[in-house]
């Protein structure tokens, strides 16, 4: 390591639903990320680095606490994060800093912690235990509207409604035209603006931590101009899908209930009917407008980064870039994120150390995942580590070195149990528990195990890079299919929750590890 200080500043950036190809620092062909590509230059990009669950709620489960969603039992939005797991913010705080918070975590909070009337009992939209709020922005995005208000813009629709044309949405197609607000009035212009402000409070010599979490490049698809037709719509790479959506969800009993439930006025409001019937022309201008709203991201990025330098404190801060989860964009006939294919799950993660300079501008082709960031910002700040941890520090890689051991597969799970409403349970006929799915990713295969006596899934990637082709049931792979099944099952018994099991009571009194969080 270059030049240790004891303490840096701290700087953690979600983006909502940015898919790990999408910036051209790893190699997209179209998609433009000057700024990202200006850190990754200084830091370290990791190529193979996979969500932990998703949606929102999950997926940010397993960053923030570092555990796999077998020990965090976040299933879904709305399910309540455990109080006894610790967290970054949680973390931070012991260590000195006062951890800020701009924008979301999407955390529901520990019932048994609140009075039966408590408001926050009614929102998934909670506060991850730890953080300051500095800006606040959930979905009603009610603090950027009054933003907007301030500035003589019409916000009489509320969210979502303001994302809509702002001369209408046409009945079924899609369109690029921009909305009613410019590319300095976006929320990501809102929430880069209220950190710089901050930023300048701060006083010198006075670590800080802060988090930033993003909304874009997540629904509803609109982005103001020039970002609106920045990208050609009939430009950019296939997409991975069958040659029908029906051939699709011929393939898997689970595939045909998603496609089934996916409605287009999720993604683009106003539009009614299902996404899988969008033609080709629409599902390539989302494609186009979802590159712009990455593009106007990036914009963004680099005023932070020009604030974080006048302010002298580039040289004093880790930064940490990365996704909750990623976007289908497309693929399989399908947007938004869920299930097990790839596109939903691999996200883009940069870490950029200044003191740590040997590998800036290196990348990564070994599998990382979400549960690494807790334990590496334990390890960059100087905290102590916590063994009981999923993840692994992968400050060993940002230091230009490469550890004896590491894990060969990215793993995600995924809950589709809908327990307020029952609906999957009532379709496939099975219990809350038994709607789930985990995957074991390897170079060259991808198994999904399924609960519910739903079949596994088994795709042979180096042959099958699309996931189109299940051989779960060929003859000839299912000395395959074993292996990664008894690899799953040793996954789960070497993670499953070690806040005790690290520990044994002797004479001598407590003989290892204890999780103090």
């Amino acid at each position: 390591m270059d030049n240790p200080t004891s303490r840096p500043n701290v700087l953690l950036i979600t983006c909502d639903q940015w898919r790990g190809d999408c910036l051209s620092a790893a190699g997209h062909p179209l998609v433009q990320t000057p700024n990202v590509d200006a850190l990754a230059a200084e830091g370290v990009l990791f190529r193979r680095h996979y969500g932990g669950a998703a949606p929102c709620s999950p997926a940010r489960a397993s960053l923030y606490t570092g555990l796999y969603q077998m020990n965090n039992r976040v299933c879904g939005n709305g399910t309540p994060l455990d109080a006894r797991h610790g967290n970054i913010a949680l973390s931070a705080r012991a260590a000195g800093y006062d951890p800020t918070l701009f924008g979301y975590t999407d955390v529901s909070l520990d019932p048994r912690q609140l009075v039966a009337e408590d408001p926050r009992l009614r929102s998934y939209e909670g506060v991850l235990p730890g953080f300051t709020v500095r800006q606040a922005l959930p979905e009603h995005q009610k603090q950027w509207l009054s933003w907007l208000k301030a500035q003589g813009i019409d916000t009489g629709a509320g969210s979502p409604g303001i994302h809509r044309p702002a001369k209408g949405q046409t009945e079924g197609d899609v369109t690029n035209a921009p909305p009613v607000y410019s590319k300095e009035q976006t929320p990501t212009a809102f929430l880069a603006g209220e950190f710089i402000r901050w930023l300048g409070e701060q006083e010198k010599g006075a670590p800080w931590f802060a988090h930033i979490s993003f909304i874009s490049p997540h629904p509803p698809f609109i982005v103001p101009e020039p970002y609106n037709t920045m990208y050609y719509p009939g430009d950019g790479p296939a997409f991975r899908r069958a040659a029908s959506w029906r051939t699709e969800a011929e393939s898997h009993p689970y595939l045909a209930y998603d496609l089934d439930r996916q409605k287009r006025t999720k993604f683009v409001p106003g539009i009614e009917g299902n996404v899988p019937d969008w033609s080709e022309e629409n599902f390539r201008l989302i494609r186009a407008i979802y590159y712009g709203m990455i593009s106007e991201v990036d914009a963004q990025l680099g005023r932070i980064w020009q604030a974080i330098k006048s302010a002298g404190a580039w040289d004093d801060t880790v930064i940490v870039l990365t996704s909750d989860h990623a976007e289908m964009m497309g693929d399989h006939f399908m947007l938004g994120k869920g299930g097990f294919f790839d596109a939903s799950y691999h996200i883009p993660l940069i870490i950029r150390d200044p003191r740590r300079r040997a590998a800036a501008g290196a990348a990564v082709d070994r599998f990382t995942e979400a549960v690494d960031i807790f334990p590496t910002l334990l390890d960059l700040i100087g905290a102590a580590p916590q063994r009981h941890l999923d993840g692994r520090s992968l400050a060993p890689w940002i230091e230009g070195k490469r550890p004896e051991s590491w894990r060969d597969a990215a793993h995600w799970e995924f809950d589709f149990r809908t327990v307020a409403k029952g609906e999957a349970e009532r379709h496939f006929g099975i219990g809350s528990s038994a709607c789930n799915l985990a995957v074991i990713r390897t170079a060259d295969f991808k198994y999904v195990h399924f609960g519910g006596g739903l079949p596994p899934l088994l795709f042979d990637l180096s042959k099958d890079p699309g996931e189109l082709n299940n051989v779960a049931n060929d003859p000839a792979y299912l000395p395959t299919r074993l292996e990664f099944a008894e690899n799953m099952l040793a996954w789960r018994a070497a993670h499953l929750d070690r806040s005790l099991a690290l520990a044994e009571l002797t004479e001598d009194g407590v003989v290892g590890y204890v999780a103090r969080e």
